[in-house]
């Protein structure tokens, strides 16, 4: 048997036996934090004893509400996943660069939006402050698509062909990005989100769903739904598909392909900054917070398939969900390593993602 089929027979069922077998006994039960709920019945429980049948049904209860909180918080991970790595498939798919400076731009979107939020609050009335979100929602694109744009123009078309070469670009790049943005900013802002953001939407007793995650669901939602309908129902959508499966056919039939990469790439990197403008809701700004999602973002691009954004949204899924389900379970280290572990077999498995092309397109 070869590697491949090792690895496709006995390691990735065994990794997903014992995920499956983890979440069905242990993963949720006493090594989650307790909830609200569950510090009411502990008290209960110390004053007057509970009887066995009701310490089941208590234990039920906790374990569904953890399952359930794991899995929005999953969906909420995923959605930041699947709008970095849908940046990364286009560039890499269309040009084939390993764009290594794909999380200082996630990083350039978080801080537009944090100087949208100085400018309102300095130049605003304070009634229209919770308002600045839909401007620098733009305004993160723009700047980070303006920014890819020169640094394509400047540097990485020179690169093409070359994917060392043109990683070690890019990794430079976000180098000098994180120290620009040191120097301007500092270390370590504060960014104040919207009013509406604040509390939850409390569905029943111990499960409440923060507003910011739930807005963030729908906000990555709204822009992969525009993807979808900017590549498969708009001219620019036409002629990136087309380049992206037969460059030299699409240049002999008057496609300028310099344009459409530069034009891509600036897609990218402004995809990357609509995903900062999410990720400051959940996390701190800093200049290297981009570097924590670049390695998941690559993942969910490998495991789903380069230029599939339907593989995207899957992997991105899987990934977020593995990742949320494993946390109560494991330490953080050792989650990592088991999700690290169960991509490399899924990759052996099949190289060129879940969902690879077929026919002729596979053999690019």
């Amino acid at each position: 048997m070869n590697i491949r089929g090792w690895a496709a027979k006995i390691v990735l069922p065994l990794l997903v036996a014992m995920f499956c077998f983890a979440g069905t006994s242990e993963l949720f039960s006493k090594s989650h934090a307790p909830t609200s709920l569950t510090f009411e019945a502990q008290a209960q429980d110390s004053l007057h004893p509970s009887t066995e049948s009701g310490s089941s049904a208590d234990e039920d209860s906790e374990r569904g509400v953890a399952i359930f909180q794991a899995t929005f918080a999953g969906i909420s991970l995923a959605s930041i996943l699947i709008l970095m790595a849908s940046g990364l498939s286009i560039i890499f798919g269309l040009m084939g660069v390993i764009n290594m400076a794909h999380g200082e731009f996630m990083m350039l979107g978080a801080f537009s939006c944090y100087v949208v939020n100085m400018a309102f609050k300095q130049f605003f009335p304070p009634q229209i402050f919770d308002f600045y979100w839909f401007v620098a929602i733009p305004v993160a694109f723009l700047v980070c698509a303006a920014i890819g744009a020169m640094c394509e123009a400047l540097i990485i078309w020179r690169l093409y062909g070359r994917q060392l070469d043109s990683m070690l670009a890019t990794w430079g790049i976000g180098l000098i990005l994180i120290q620009a943005v040191r120097l301007t900013f500092g270390d370590t802002v504060a960014l104040t989100p919207p009013s509406w953001f604040e509390g939850g939407w409390e569905i029943t007793a111990g499960i409440v769903l923060p507003w910011n995650r739930i807005f963030i669901i729908a906000y990555s939602a709204l822009c992969l739904g525009v993807l979808y309908w900017i590549i498969h129902h708009t001219r620019f959508g036409r002629i990136l598909r087309a380049t992206m499966q037969n460059r030299e056919m699409a240049s002999a039939l008057g496609v300028n392909t310099k344009v459409i990469d530069r034009a891509t790439f600036a897609l990218g990197a402004g995809l990357a900054g609509l995903a900062g403008c999410a990720v400051v809701l959940v996390d701190k700004l800093n200049p290297q917070m981009g570097q924590g999602y670049i390695v998941d973002s690559f993942l969910v691009v490998v495991a789903g398939g380069v230029g599939k954004l339907f593989g995207i949204v899957v992997a991105g899924l899987g990934l977020g969900f593995l990742t949320k389900y494993l946390e109560p379970f494991l330490q953080a280290v050792y989650g990592k390593v088991f999700v690290l572990l169960a991509i490399v077999a899924l990759i052996r498995w099949r190289p060129n993602g879940i969902f690879a092309n077929r026919g002729r397109l596979a053999n690019d």
